[in-house]
């Protein structure tokens, strides 16, 4: 668990990406005037064996179009292949897939990008209603993610006629809850705590270790305390394992910065 404070006030606020993406929206929160925690629920890492992704990103001037599911597939998938064609059409899901592909340069302006129009309600469904279906209907399209996932999009496509193949980039793992972890996680439990959480993988990983450490009882306190999440279906998910306080934002950390002044 990392801490940083800066003109803390009142509850800490539990940011829970994977390491590399929680500092920068922990020091965001910061400069908010609120104390921020780094505590990372998904660890992610390389796939064991690279062969596959790289032979399928060497071909893609192939496909009809490149989705990609996280910010994460991104970067993996940039850094395997950085000469990257930009004629090919690319589906992202939220706002930080966007602010993901522009750290490469990739920006409207110099690629075809389909993404949910609404940012309050970003997923696989939001966007498959956005593609051009007919257009892409007995062509290949590229959808890049992690290991296993939701395949309601790749359903979809095929369902539509489309050809579809799927690469994992990365692989995502629970962090070991070891003994700093547990403390940690037992000194977040015993305060008024709000956790943005941005899938819901992750939330189940936090209710397994909090019933691991703290058992029934822990598991009350963590559903007494507040989520700030940015999808609809985090939200449905929190709300099904019993949390009552349960703030969907949309997607980008803008929005979520913004629920935080409430």
């Amino acid at each position: 668990m990392i801490n940083l404070k800066v003109n803390a006030v009142d509850q800490p606020v539990v940011v829970t990406r994977p390491l590399a993406q929680a500092q920068g929206l922990a020091e965001r929160v910061c400069a908010n005037g609120r104390h921020a925690v780094i505590f990372p629920l998904l660890e992610i890492h390389p796939v064991a064996d690279p062969a596959n992704l790289t032979a399928v990103l060497a071909q893609l001037e192939h496909y009809a179009l490149v989705a990609f599911v996280s910010p994460n597939a991104i970067g993996a998938a940039f850094a395997a292949r950085p000469d990257w064609p930009l004629q090919v059409p690319l589906a992202v899901m939220g706002e930080g897939s966007r602010l993901a592909l522009a750290q490469f340069g990739v920006t409207d302006a110099t690629t075809t990008i389909f993404r949910p129009s609404d940012v309050r309600n970003t997923d696989s469904l939001t966007l498959f209603a956005e593609l051009d279906l007919a257009a892409l209907r007995g062509r290949d399209v590229l959808i890049i993610r992690g290991d296993g996932g939701r395949e309601f999009l790749a359903d979809a496509l095929r369902s539509a006629g489309v050809n579809v193949t799927q690469i994992a980039a990365y692989r995502r793992q629970a962090p070991v809850l070891d003994t700093a972890r547990r403390q940690a996680l037992q000194d977040l439990l015993a305060q008024s705590t709000s956790w943005i959480i941005t899938s819901s993988e992750a939330l189940h990983i936090l209710i397994k270790m909090t019933q691991e450490v703290g058992g029934a009882a822990g598991l009350a306190r963590l559903q007494a305390q507040k989520l700030i999440v940015p999808h609809q279906r985090i939200a449905e998910t929190a709300q099904n394992c019993g949390f009552n306080d349960v703030l969907m934002t949309g997607s980008g950390d803008e929005l979520m910065l913004a629920a935080l002044q409430f």
